[in-house]
């Protein structure tokens, strides 16, 4: 799709929709293709796979309706599965004790480029919210860490 309208590309190297643009490129590795997959404003591709040749082994193969939505289908999982990697990176979390006793201790990365720091949070078992400390990022969140804070009365931990 252009800035200026809303309709889609269909060309033989070029598709695209409202949300994604394909773009088969000359593979620089080798002597084939690739296929570029850029979700619109993103910088830079999500996605960039190999390409079919045509039937002349020379050029590429033609985009088409069904290769372009599979290849949505697949640069969008790629985007979810990052997006669930950086989520585990920046959210920690274990549960102590047991029974009506259970405590579950979360951390919260805030990757801030000025002022980057994590949120050290304490909850039982009805979800209620039993302290809360800011923390620095590299804060390593493990059993006795929270125990550590636990037994403190949740202060901020040093």
């Amino acid at each position: 799709m252009t800035e200026e309208t809303a309709t889609p590309i269909q060309e033989a190297t070029l598709w695209s929709d409202e949300l994604w643009t394909a773009r088969v490129i000359k593979n620089e590795d080798d002597d084939g293709w690739a296929v570029a997959m850029t979700r619109h404003g993103d910088p830079e591709p999500a996605l960039v796979g190999p390409w079919t040749m045509g039937r002349d082994k020379k050029n590429p193969k033609p985009l088409d309706a069904p290769a372009f939505h599979t290849l949505v289908k697949t640069a969008s999982e790629v985007l979810r599965r990052h997006e669930q990697q950086l989520h585990a990176q920046l959210n920690k979390h274990l549960s102590l004790g047991a029974g009506s006793e259970r405590i579950r201790v979360s951390l919260q990365i805030v990757p801030d480029e000025d002022n980057p720091h994590a949120v050290l949070r304490a909850h039982d078992e009805s979800g209620e919210s039993l302290g809360e400390a800011r923390v620095r990022p590299d804060f390593k969140l493990n059993t006795a860490s929270a125990e550590a804070w636990i037994g403190g009365g949740f202060q901020n931990p040093r």
